[in-house]
């Protein structure tokens, strides 16, 4: 059996997938140990998983919660910019101390979500196999579609494509603190020159939580990508008791467990739902204290809560309102729940564009007001939900986490690509 190295951002969408798929090999009888700064560890809650604390120095206990209220707050250039300056510092401290690290754990295959460029580099420079996971849309470039962390809609005319190249250049400066760490940790594992985290791909598989159908229309994807679906585990999908009124439409509204501080955002949501005569569960996942769950409560919310059974919520919601997290979207979509989408950052403008690509909801800007919320939810009520059963069959057809494991076991042991022809020679 083999021992797994998972390198992942210190998010906790992303431990949470990268974990559902460590809890599968485990099961298999493999070793997963996850390497992050200390402060991550709480988000792991597998006790079979193991984890390895870095950056002692640089990253020590109590600096990642600075971190997450920066990124939860990247609205401006600025913010923006810091956010993108604490992602290449993680990035510098896993070059320097992943080496030395994954040789003393004996580990001989790596775990890398797309959105660390250094699980890859180092695998590379250490001669060890390693997959790629899309835990967020994935950052695989094709000239004629839009970055995701770009607010455009999909089209193939001249001026669209003229606004994707242009909004890419934008991207590329923003993020030249991260290039730079990526150059120079290929110049001191002494690897080919990378220019960014679509170069720090895996040539051995590619697993994405997204499906083909989802997704806008690729024409140069690998053939080792693999569009397995969400990545996830028994415990979340555990059943509610949410005493929900027949009669009445009920709506759920998530923003994520960086975002769920919004407040501003909640008031609204709240104030539509209550103009729609609407049942309202929101879940602010640890952002709200209680004088602002009370005032939510006043404005229309029926329930207020930190965290609940997202599937179960979502199997009994006529509507959605998110901001577009690729989890909840996609759990959206196997409940058919027809989703309002408000991006706020990261790969949330791309996902929106894809629920209205795909038919399967609607968007609006986060700064909308409980009017135009109102209006959207009214039209959602009663949209056709053709597009989401489509969407929904094709996702139980994916493969999910089972498949990503028989993909992340055909490349320990077989060293090679691994296709689509090869999982299915299985």
């Amino acid at each position: 059996m083999s021992h797994f190295a998972v390198v992942a951002p210190a998010f906790f969408s992303h431990f949470q997938a990268c974990q559902a798929l460590a809890s599968a090999l485990i099961d298999r009888g493999h070793q997963v140990t996850f390497f992050q700064q200390a402060d991550a560890r709480r988000w792991l809650s597998d006790p079979r998983v193991g984890f390895y604390p870095l950056g002692a120095g640089s990253h020590p206990p109590g600096s990642l919660a600075p971190s997450l209220q920066r990124a939860a707050c990247s609205n401006t250039p600025w913010q923006i910019h810091r956010v993108i300056r604490d992602l290449a510092a993680t990035t510098r401290m896993f070059c320097r101390e992943l080496p030395a690290a994954l040789d003393q754990a004996g580990v001989e295959a790596l775990l890398c979500d797309q959105m660390e460029a250094a699980g890859g580099l180092v695998a590379e420079g250490l001669g060890l196999p390693y997959i790629s996971i899309a835990c967020a849309l994935p950052v695989n470039r094709e000239p004629r579609l839009p970055l995701a962390v770009m607010p455009f809609a999909y089209a193939s005319d001249p001026r669209s494509q003229h606004m994707y190249q242009g909004s890419q250049r934008v991207y590329d400066w923003l993020m030249g603190p991260s290039r730079e760490a990526i150059r120079e940790a290929c110049r001191g594992l002494a690897i080919d020159a990378r220019d960014g985290l679509h170069d720090c791909l895996s040539p051995y598989a590619q697993i994405s939580q997204t499906i083909t159908a989802f997704d806008l229309p690729r024409s140069e994807l690998p053939a080792h990508f693999h569009a397995v679906g969400p990545l996830r585990g028994p415990s979340q999908a555990a059943p509610g008791d949410l005493p929900i009124a027949s009669g009445r439409p009920f709506v759920f509204a998530s923003l994520g467990t960086l975002q769920g501080g919004r407040m501003g955002m909640f008031q609204q949501i709240a104030e539509a739902c209550a103009r729609l005569d609407a049942q309202l569960l929101v879940a602010h996942c640890g952002g709200l204290d209680a004088t602002q769950v009370q005032r939510l409560k006043r404005l229309g919310a029926t329930w207020v809560t930190d965290f609940a059974p997202q599937q179960w919520v979502l199997d009994q919601a006529d509507a959605l309102v998110t901001h577009g997290g690729l989890n909840t979207v996609m759990d959206a979509i196997k409940a058919r729940t027809p989703m309002l989408v408000m991006p706020i950052g990261f790969d949330q403008p791309g996902v929106a564009a894809r629920v209205s690509y795909r038919g399967v909801g609607l968007q609006l800007s986060r700064r909308a007001g409980a009017g135009k919320i109102h209006s959207r939810l009214k039209q959602l009520l009663e949209f056709p939900l053709e597009p989401l059963h489509h969407l929904a069959g094709e996702l139980e057809r994916a493969g999910g986490t089972p498949l990503a494991a028989d993909i992340v076991e055909a490349v320990v042991r077989t060293g090679k690509p691994v296709t689509a022809g090869v999982i299915h020679g299985l």
